[in-house]
């Protein structure tokens, strides 16, 4: 009835299904029950037709009540149905499986689909039903203020004891968070993330779930270490707000896809891709317009080695660095620009040749790049978001960040922050204020299974630089109100943050 505020349908998924029903509906919908892709296709239009279903009998009792069906992940496949919901909830226990990675990948994408978006932890040390397990309170900290910083509401799961008891320390520890919570409220409500970045989504080709590519991940990492502020897209989103679009290792193209590329190029965008990305879907040539390779074919060699040019070598040695995953060779078109070479080793590492315990050092230069560019395009011929994922090897980093300054050159965030540090960037439109989030909590393998947070590490004289286009009225510390000194020089308003104790938000009033 209308006393009902809400309806959470929990683990609402369907796997592919060879029953009776099933195989008779595949039928009639003229599907293969033989054809592998065909039982995915009819296991999400199964999917798809409950939810609808559902919405519409509920609406039959209750025309307000919130909705939602809850299978642990937001991905693209969520469009179909999404008059189905009333708003999302994005299911991310860092220590229950998904890891401190998933929620800050998957908001990025979720907050452009139209709904309120809200962030859902647990108070568990493990995960749902781990009875008499306590997250560490910095720990839970770090969650909810990981979701008001990137503009989402925030929830604390619990779990009643069978006998229905509340358990005061449950609450006593969800309440330490939630007072902190409360304080904040004022400047997270209603915000829009000003952004710069956009990342497509791999999840557009194929549909992940809580283990999210590597590709995604690594590219995730890459940014926010250098405080770069995205998104992440897929082909039915706007590319125009973003003055550079990434497609990471995996992002092939159709007739569609590589029209809206030509689209965004035309008007200006800067892309940066690599590996696979650019290629059309059978994986054998590069359809992007204005890429300015050819595909030749994979490389000969692997594990090989990449010596970058000068224009990208900010922070690295003047040597070749190993590359552990299997890349392109690539030749480059005229008027397109290396910017790093591939070098390969003696040989491949086989029974037949060996050397040492790990790969073949390195021998000569294989004469194909491994970054070009070519007016706003960069493309990297190694899986190099993939790999930095995979293997964590700084360089991989580094090659990216030098190339991505080479096409944005005024990036939204500059600080002497620490890679450790996450720095959101959020506007309030009716206040007429932008509101910084500065996060230093950091997650930890201390253990076999488990990432927590057990300390929080202060930061001090955290300076801050925020391209805006008119000079504040005046800039301060929320939500303590401590007025803070500031100039305003070349489109940036500079800032000292004078300590960052887990979270600081700061506030440029215009």
């Amino acid at each position: 009835g209308d006393d009902v505020d809400g309806l959470f349908f929990d683990i609402i998924s369907q796997n592919p299904c060879c029953c009776t029903y099933c195989m008779e509906g595949m039928e009639k919908a003229g599907l293969d029950p033989a054809s592998e892709e065909d039982r995915k296709s009819y296991a999400l239009q199964v999917l798809n037709r409950f939810k609808k279903m559902m919405t519409d009998t509920v609406r039959k009792y209750n025309k307000t009540c919130t909705i939602f069906y809850n299978a642990g992940h937001v991905n693209p496949q969520i469009r179909e149905t999404l008059d189905s919901y009333t708003h999302l909830e994005l299911e991310s226990l860092p220590s229950g499986g998904w890891g401190y990675e998933h929620f800050p990948i998957t908001i990025r994408y979720a907050r452009n689909l139209g709904k309120e978006c809200l962030g859902m932890t647990g108070k568990f040390h493990k995960s749902w039903a781990d009875f008499g397990g306590f997250k560490n309170q910095p720990a839970l900290e770090y969650e909810c203020f990981m979701a008001l910083a990137n503009g989402a509401k925030c929830s604390i799961g619990d779990q009643l004891h069978p006998t229905g008891a509340i358990n005061r320390a449950t609450y006593e520890l969800i309440g330490s968070v939630y007072n902190q919570v409360k304080e904040k409220e004022a400047w997270c409500d209603d915000v829009e993330a000003v952004k710069e970045i956009a990342v497509f989504t791999p999840e557009a080709l194929e549909a992940g779930h809580i283990q999210l590519h590597p590709s995604l991940r690594g590219v995730y990492r890459m940014l926010t270490e250098a405080h770069y502020q995205f998104d992440i897209v897929d082909e039915k989103m706007d590319f125009s707000p973003y003055d550079l679009l990434i497609l990471p290792d995996v992002i092939t193209l159709d007739e569609h896809l590589k029209a809206k590329l030509k689209a965004y190029t035309d008007g200006g965008g800067k892309v940066i891709l690599s590996y696979k990305s650019g290629m059309n879907r059978t994986e054998d040539a590069f359809i992007m317009e204005g890429l300015g390779v050819d595909f030749i074919g994979e490389a000969e060699y692997s594990p090989d080695y990449v010596l970058a040019g000068a224009e990208v070598r900010d922070g690295l040695l003047d040597t070749e660095y190993v590359m552990y995953e299997k890349g392109f060779w690539v030749k480059p078109q005229a008027g397109t620009q290396s910017l790093a070479q591939i070098w390969n080793p003696y040989f491949n590492r086989s029974y037949r040749h060996f050397c040492s315990h790990f790969q073949t050092p390195v021998e000569k230069d294989s004469g194909y790049p491994a970054i070009t560019r070519r007016g706003n395009v960069v493309y990297f011929s190694h899986p190099i978001f993939s790999a930095y994922h995979e293997h964590g090897v700084r360089a991989y980093k580094l090659l990216v960040i030098n190339s991505l300054k080479l096409l944005l050159k005024d990036p939204l965030i500059r600080t002497n922050a620490p890679t450790t540090a996450h720095i959101t960037l959020n506007y309030q439109r009716k206040e007429k204020r932008y509101i910084a989030h500065i996060l230093h909590y950091i997650p930890e393998r201390r253990f076999a299974q488990i990432d927590t947070i057990e300390d929080i590490i202060p930061l001090y004289q955290v300076e801050l630089q925020v391209k805006l286009s008119e000079r504040p009225a005046k800039v301060y510390c929320a939500p303590e109100g401590k007025a803070l000194d500031f100039t305003y020089e070349d489109g940036y308003v500079h800032v000292t943050v004078p300590e960052v104790t887990g979270h600081q938000m700061v506030v440029f009033q215009i």
